[in-house]
């Protein structure tokens, strides 16, 4: 299923060949993503060597980091992201991205530069959501209402994204939201880091679960009244940056233990 990316060009452009791409605050970036993508294949949210997480390049808004065709999250670390600009040229790292990876996430960050972090997975429970008609949650949950007025979907399934038009097509879909459910095919989960992506792809799955779950009971869900949920999502959002960084920040110290290697 996985794609390579026929764009992507031999020679960097000259006005990018002396860019300094291995600060500390980079390889940090690095480090954290690569942190991301080895425990979401502990959570078993990742597909086969198909799904893509990016994050733009700290101190570089035209560039963005993202992991490289045919690897598994288990396999990931910090130095085998590749870093790459909007057109396609890898300008650190061995390998190329996968398409899809390069039109989805690269069009996202150049059109909606809000957008630091951009998780794009098949994980089971947020993707059986999108394979249902209406909207995918339905605010009967607590850790659903984390998401409540941050989230889009998309109706309209198109194929891959194997060019600009559908990477655009899709950013504009998402609009101001952080979350997309893309209908027939799965989740975009978006932050303004990469701990607070990571911290919405962990808990919209865990959403997902346990709404699957109610529902699964036969049993109908009782909605949290909007004025409530809006109330809710509010008091999350507050405090939400923080409790990410806090989060990435135990995931990190779990690898340590258990998969040190993801920093390498």
């Amino acid at each position: 299923m996985a794609h390579e990316l026929a764009l992507n060009a031999d020679n960097t452009p000259a006005v990018l060949k002396n860019v300094q791409l291995d600060t500390d605050n980079i390889w940090q970036a690095r480090a954290d993503l690569a942190a991301c993508f080895r425990m979401a294949a502990r959570l078993g949210m990742e597909e086969g060597v198909c799904n893509h997480f990016s994050a733009l390049v700290p101190g570089h808004p035209d560039l963005f980091i993202v992991n490289r065709l045919g690897w598994a999250f288990q396999e990931i670390t910090a130095s085998s992201l590749l870093i790459c600009d909007f057109d396609g040229h890898v300008l650190a790292g061995d390998g190329q991205p996968e398409a899809t990876a390069f039109y989805i996430h690269a069009r996202l960050h150049k059109m909606a530069p809000r957008i630091a972090a951009a998780f794009h997975t098949h994980m089971p429970n947020a993707t059986a959501l999108s394979m249902t008609e209406g909207e995918p949650l339905v605010w009967a949950g607590q850790t659903a209402l984390k998401f409540y007025g941050r989230t889009a979907v998309d109706e309209h399934y198109n194929g891959l994204a194997l060019d600009d038009e559908e990477g655009d097509r899709i950013a504009g879909v998402l609009e101001d939201n952080d979350i997309l459910f893309m209908k027939n095919h799965g989740v975009m989960v978006c932050g303004p880091t990469i701990a607070e992506a990571w911290d919405a792809l962990y808990y919209l799955e865990r959403a997902a679960d346990v709404q699957i779950r109610a529902m699964s009971s036969g049993r109908p869900l009782i909605p949290v009244p909007a004025v409530v949920a809006e109330e809710t999502a509010r008091q999350m959002r507050e405090g939400d940056p923080e409790s990410a960084r806090l989060h990435l920040e135990s995931v990190k110290r779990v690898l340590d233990r258990a998969e040190p290697d993801y920093k390498s």
